[in-house]
Parts: structure tokens; C-alpha cells; sequence
């Protein structure tokens, strides 16, 4: 199978959070099928839906030998080693991995769609994605990052340094 790049969100507010994503990188990295290829900085945003704590959010662009679902099948594997449950909807979690992209496909299934469905309203979600690929151009919108960061409000997220 020929490998492909793909971004993938990830996000925390329960427990160690930065060690929890820094080792959530490593994990994806040790992954066969998939190689990690670049990481944004972390960002501390205010959780959306019930009262919790705020959380940290990254993303990161990985290169996968893997379809969409295996990939997403991955992903929620790794997100349950980390302890991840499923309460309530936007509940808090130790671990959040999202598919944001996946090449320049556009997939519609039961179980997965790709683009992500909410990216482009979620400054925790453009922000780091447009310091690592603001070029990167959205099958759907047809717009780049960079241009869907223009317009939404990030007041509400803050840069950390790692």
C-alpha cells in the first residue's frame, strides 16, 4: 500500500496531560503503518460542553500505510490504552485523537467522516493544524488552513511552549 500524510488532532484534560501527549506521540510513532512527521506546539483551550477542566490540544501530521479505517481503528485503540472512556458526549478524557485529514480524501461512512466534520469551527483544532500546515488545502471548503484560521475567533486559546 502506498503511504500517504494525514492529520490527526489530539487533545487532553484529565490526568498528566502533557506527559499524557507527549507518550500519545510516541505511541503513534511506534505504530506500524504510521510515522510521526511533525508536531505543533501545544495549545490550552476552554473545554466545550459540561462543566471540566480546560483542555491541551496538538496536532499532528503523520505519514500511515494504513486505509482510513484501519487508521481510525488505531487511533481509538491508542486512545484506550491511555484510558480513554466514552461518558458523555465532549465528557472530559485522558486522551482525544481525532482524523482531521486524510490526504485529500473525502470519506462519508456510518463510522467515519473525513474531513472531520467540526475542524473548521474549532480554534483548538486550526490553530496548531495552521502552524504545521497552513497550505494544506481542505477537500471540502476548498480553502487552506491558513484561510479557515481567519476567521473564526481564537481569543479563547492559549499558546504553550513545549
Amino acid at each position: 500500500m502506498t503511504s500517504v500524510i494525514s492529520a490527526i488532532a489530539l487533545g487532553s484534560n484529565l490526568g498528566d496531560s502533557p506527559r499524557i501527549l507527549a507518550s500519545a506521540i510516541a505511541h503513534l510513532d511506534s505504530t506500524p503503518g504510521i510515522s510521526v512527521q511533525q508536531t505543533s506546539r501545544w495549545y490550552q483551550t476552554a473545554a466545550i460542553g459540561p462543566p471540566q477542566p480546560d483542555y491541551l490540544n496538538g496536532c499532528a501530521l503523520v505519514q500511515v500505510q494504513l486505509t482510513p479505517d484501519q487508521l481510525l481503528a488505531r487511533l481509538l485503540e491508542i486512545e484506550q490504552q491511555f484510558g480513554r472512556i466514552r461518558r458523555e458526549r465532549w465528557g472530559p478524557r485522558t486522551l482525544d485523537l481525532d482524523l482531521l485529514f486524510y490526504d485529500d480524501a473525502i470519506v462519508a461512512t456510518p463510522n467515519l467522516e473525513i474531513p472531520h466534520p467540526r475542524m473548521r469551527e474549532r480554534a483548538f483544532v486550526l490553530l496548531p493544524l495552521a502552524e504545521i500546515a497552513p497550505d494544506w488545502v481542505d477537500p471540502v471548503s476548498g480553502e487552506a488552513i491558513g484561510q479557515l484560521l481567519q476567521r473564526i475567533d481564537i481569543s479563547g486559546v492559549q499558546t504553550l511552549y513545549n
